[in-house]
C-alpha cells in the first residue's frame, strides 16, 4: 500500500514546445524509407538453409522437442498420465459413437488413429485431443440426416411388419461419417496452410460458451431414446430438437422398466463415485477412473443377467477385434455435407485452440495457431480414411492429463497406445453393455457444461452485450441444428461489433485541474471545460456505417449545428446585398439627373464600395466556440467516407469562422488522411497535433497573440 502512494506521488516534468504534426516530424526525423511490394514477396520467398530447416520443424514440430526430451524429469508423469487418459478414452468413445450414430467400435477409432496424428504435428503439450460430445452430436446430425431409419426398413414375412435393416444401415452411416470427417480435415488443412488461424477470433468465449451449452442440449436429448429404451422419429431441420422432445413424450408409455432403471442406477452411482473421486483426488496420485470400473460392472451384470434377452435391453453387439484397413471415403456423398464439415472444421478448431492457448499461458509456452489447423486437419482427414469420426479436444480428459503428470505430447501418444491394447484384445469384452449405460455416462459428463448457464448472471454483471451473445447463440442453437446454430450466431455475434461501432458513446472532454489529461466531462465531477474551446471524442473508429452520426453528434455535443448557422448566414447576406443593391439604385436615380452618364458611373462604383465595405465582415456570435478540437485517439484507421467526413467538417466550421484541429492522430491515420487527399494548400499538417493538451496550448496561444494585435480570434 505505502508503495502504490508513493507510486502516486512520483512526478514528473516535461518541458517542450508546442508541436503540431510538421514539428514532430522535424524533430523526430521522419523516414521516407517503405518497403515496395515486390521487396515483401521477394523477401518472403528467399531460401536459405537454416530458414528451410526451420519450416520443416514448424511444420513438423515432433522433431523439434523430442530429441530435446527431458526423459527423467517428464517421463514417468507422462506415461501415469497416458494410462489414465487411455482407460478414459474407452468408455468416452464408445458413448460418443452412440451421439455419431455409428457402432461404438468406431469411437474408439478415433481415440486412437487421430491422437497418434497429433502427437507428430501438434504444438500443445496438455489438451487431450479425441472424440467430443459436441463433435459427436454434429456428426450424428449429419449420418442420420442421410441414413435415415426409413431408408432401410425391409419387410419380415414371419413376424409381418417392417424391421430395419440395421447392418446395412450403420455400414452406411460409418461411410458418411468417415467421408465428413475427411472433408472437415481438408478445410482445416486449407485454412492452416494459407494462414487462416486467426479465423478463431470470431468465435469469442461467450459464442463458444453458449454453443457448447446448446449442444449438450441437442446431446441429452439424443440419448433419451436409449434412457428410455424407445425408438422416436428422427427429425432434420429448424426446431427439429422441440419436435423430438414432444415425440420422446408422446413415447413414454412404451418405456422400456429394465433399460430405465439401467440408467436411473448408472447415474446416481456415477454421481456418488464422481463426488467421492472429487473428496479424494488431493489424496490420490491419480483419480480412480470411475467410467471404466462402471462399463466393466454394467457389462459383467448384464452379462450374468442376461439383460438383451430377458428385459429386452439394447446393449453395444458385435465389437470386432483388430484395426480397420484404410478405405478411400465416399467423395460422391460430399456435396451434400459441405456446409456441415466447414461447421465441424470451425468449431473443433476453436475449441482445441481455446484450451490450447489457456493452457500455453498457464504452463509459459507458445501454441502455433495455424499448425494446430495443420495437426486437427491431418488428424480428420487421415482419420477419416481409417472410417474415423471428427475429434476435438476435451476438458475433462485434458484436466485428467494435466492433473496425472502429464507434461508433453508423450502422454498422449501413450493413451493411444492404450487404446491399441483394447482394440487388439480387450473391446470384443464389452459386447454385452448395455447403451443405457453409454448414455448414463454422456449426461454425467455433461454436467461441466451445465453449469456454464452460471454465465448469464456473471455476464449481466460485466458485459450486456457479451450476455446477448450467449443467449442469442443458445437459442438459436437449440431451435436450428448445430451447425445452423453456429452460423446464425457467429453473424449476430459480428453485428454486435457492426452495431457497436455504429453506436459508441459520445463525449466532450474537459481538462483534469493541473495536468495535461482530459477525461469526459459527464463522467467526473472535477473536469472542467476549456472556456470557448470544444474537445470531442468517439470511442469507436470513423468509418462509412457511423460517418453520419458522428457529425451529427457533434454538431449537438458542440451546441453548433454549422448546416442552420450557414443556412442562416447565407439568408442574411442575401438579404444585406438585397438591401444594398436597392440603396444603390435608389442613389444612382438621384445623382444620374445631376451628372454626367460617366460621372454617374464613376459615382455608382463608388457608392457601391462604400456601402458593400464596412459590413463584409461581421463580428462574430460570443456565443460559438472559437475552436473545436477532434480527439481521434480511439480511431485506428478511416476509409474514404471518414476522410470526406472529417474534410466537410473542417470547412463547413471555417465557414462559421470556427478553427477545427485533430489530435491523437496514429500514424495509420494520418496515412488514410495522406491518401484520400485531405491535404492541400490551405489545409496543413499543422491543424495535427499529437495530444489534447498541445491543440490546446496552441488554441490558447492563438487567441493571446490576436488579442495582443487588438484582434478577435
Amino acid at each position: 500500500m505505502v508503495e502504490m502512494e508513493n507510486r502516486r506521488r512520483v512526478g514528473y516534468h516535461v518541458q517542450r514546445d508546442v508541436m503540431d504534426e510538421m514539428g514532430v516530424e522535424t524533430v523526430a526525423e521522419k523516414s521516407e524509407v517503405k518497403t515496395s511490394l515486390k521487396d515483401k514477396i521477394k523477401e518472403s520467398l528467399r531460401c536459405s538453409g537454416p530458414r528451410v530447416k526451420s519450416c520443416f520443424l514448424s511444420c513438423v514440430p515432433l522433431l523439434a522437442w523430442l530429441p530435446r526430451y527431458p526423459f527423467k524429469d517428464n517421463a514417468f508423469g507422462d506415461c501415469i498420465s497416458g494410462i489414465s487418459v487411455g482407460i478414459m478414452h474407452l468408455p468416452q468413445g464408445m458413448a460418443y459413437a452412440l451421439l455419431a450414430a455409428v457402432p461404438p467400435v468406431f469411437g474408439l477409432y478415433s481415440s486412437f488413429y487421430p491422437i497418434l496424428i497429433y502427437f507428430i504435428f501438434g504444438t500443445s503439450k496438455h489438451i487431450s485431443v479425441g472424440t467430443y460430445a459436441v463433435m459427436s452430436v454434429m456428426i450424428g446430425s449429419v449420418t442420420e440426416r442421410l441414413a435415415p431409419d426409413a431408408d432401410f426398413m425391409t419387410w419380415n414375412n414371419d413376424s409381418n411388419n417392417s424391421i430395419i435393416d440395421i447392418v446395412a444401415r450403420d455400414n452406411e452411416r460409418i461411410k458418411i461419417a468417415a467421408a465428413v470427417t475427411f472433408l472437415s480435415g481438408i478445410f482445416q488443412l486449407l485454412l492452416g496452410l494459407v494462414q487462416f488461424g486467426f479465423v478463431v477470433t470470431y468465435l469469442s468465449e461467450p459464442l463458444v460458451r453458449g454453443y457448447t451449452t446448446a449442444a449438450a442440449i441437442h446431446v441429452i436429448v439424443s440419448q433419451l431414446k436409449y434412457s428410455f429404451g424407445i425408438s422416436p422419429k428422427r427429425y432434420s431441420g429448424p426446431l427439429s430438437l422441440i419436435f423430438t422432445v414432444l415425440d420422446i413424450c408422446s413415447l413414454l408409455g412404451e418405456t422400456n422398466i429394465g433399460t430405465l432403471v439401467v440408467s436411473i442406477v448408472t447415474i446416481v452411482c456415477l454421481i456418488i463415485a464422481k463426488e467421492v473421486n472429487s473428496w479424494l483426488a488431493r489424496k490420490l496420485p491419480v483419480p480412480i477412473p470411475v467410467e471404466l470400473i462402471t462399463i466393466i460392472v454394467a457389462t459383467v451384470v448384464s452379462w450374468q443377467f442376461d439383460f438383451k434377452t430377458v428385459y429386452k435391453v439394447e446393449v453395444v453387439g458385435s465389437i470386432p477385434s483388430g484395426l480397420q484397413a484404410p478405405a478411400l471415403p465416399a467423395f460422391s456423398q460430399m456435396g451434400s455435407m459441405i456446409g456441415d464439415a466447414f461447421a465441424l472444421a470451425v468449431v473443433g478448431y476453436g475449441i482445441a485452440i481455446s484450451l490450447g492457448r489457456t493452457f500455453a499461458l498457464k504452463y509459459g509456452y507458445k501454441v502455433d495457431s495455424n499448425q494446430e489447423l495443420i495437426a486437427l486437419g491431418l488428424s480428420n482427414s487421415i482419420g477419416g480414411v481409417f472410417q474415423c469420426f471428427a475429434i476435438s479436444c476435451s476438458m475433462s480428459r485434458t484436466m485428467v492429463q494435466i492433473s496425472t503428470g502429464g507434461k508433453t505430447q508423450v502422454a498422449g501418444a501413450l493413451s493411444a497406445v492404450v487404446m491399441l491394447v483394447i482394440l487388439l484384445w480387450i473391446g470384443s469384452l464389452f459386447e454385452e453393455l448395455p447403451k443405457a449405460v453409454l448414455a448414463a455416462i454422456i449426461y454425467v459428463n455433461l454436467h461441466g457444461m451445465m453449469k456454464q448457464f452460471a454465465d448469464i448472471p456473471a455476464l449481466w454483471r460485466s458485459n450486456k452485450v457479451d450476455m446477448l451473445v450467449w443467449l442469442v447463440t443458445f437459442i438459436l442453437t437449440v431451435l436450428l441444428n448445430p451447425d445452423l446454430g453456429l452460423a446464425a450466431s457467429i453473424a449476430f455475434s459480428m453485428l454486435t461489433v457492426i452495431f457497436r461501432t455504429q453506436l459508441p458513446k459520445y463525449s466532450l472532454l474537459g481538462q483534469v485541474p493541473g495536468t495535461d489529461i482530459y477525461r469526459p466531462v459527464e463522467d467526473y465531477n472535477q473536469v472542467t471545460q476549456i472556456p470557448g474551446i470544444v474537445i470531442f471524442r468517439s470511442s469507436a473508429t470513423l468509418y462509412f456505417a457511423n460517418a453520419e452520426m458522428y457529425t451529427e453528434h457533434l454538431y449537438e455535443k458542440s451546441g453548433v449545428d454549422v448546416t442552420k448557422l450557414l443556412a442562416h448566414k447565407k439568408k442574411l447576406e442575401a438579404k444585406r446585398l438585397r438591401k444594398e443593391k436597392k440603396e444603390a439604385k435608389k442613389r444612382a436615380k438621384e445623382t444620374r439627373v445631376e451628372a454626367s452618364e460617366m460621372s454617374d458611373k464613376q459615382k455608382n462604383v463608388e457608392v457601391v464600395v462604400v456601402v458593400a465595405g464596412p459590413e463584409l465582415d461581421p463580428s462574430p456570435d460570443p456565443a460559438l466556440p472559437k475552436a473545436v478540437i477532434l480527439d481521434l485517439s480511439p480511431v485506428n484507421f478511416l476509409d474514404t467516407v471518414g476522410v470526406k467526413t472529417l474534410r466537410n467538417i473542417h470547412k463547413d466550421y471555417g465557414d462559421a469562422g470556427i478553427k477545427v484541429f485533430l489530435s491523437g492522430c496514429q500514424n495509420c491515420v494520418i496515412e488514410n488522411l495522406e491518401k484520400g487527399d485531405f491535404f492541400n494548400d490551405k489545409v496543413t499538417k499543422a491543424i495535427l497535433f499529437s495530444t489534447v493538451h498541445d491543440a490546446v496550448l496552441n488554441c490558447q496561444g492563438e487567441d493571446t497573440k490576436k488579442l495582443m494585435n487588438g484582434t478577435h480570434f
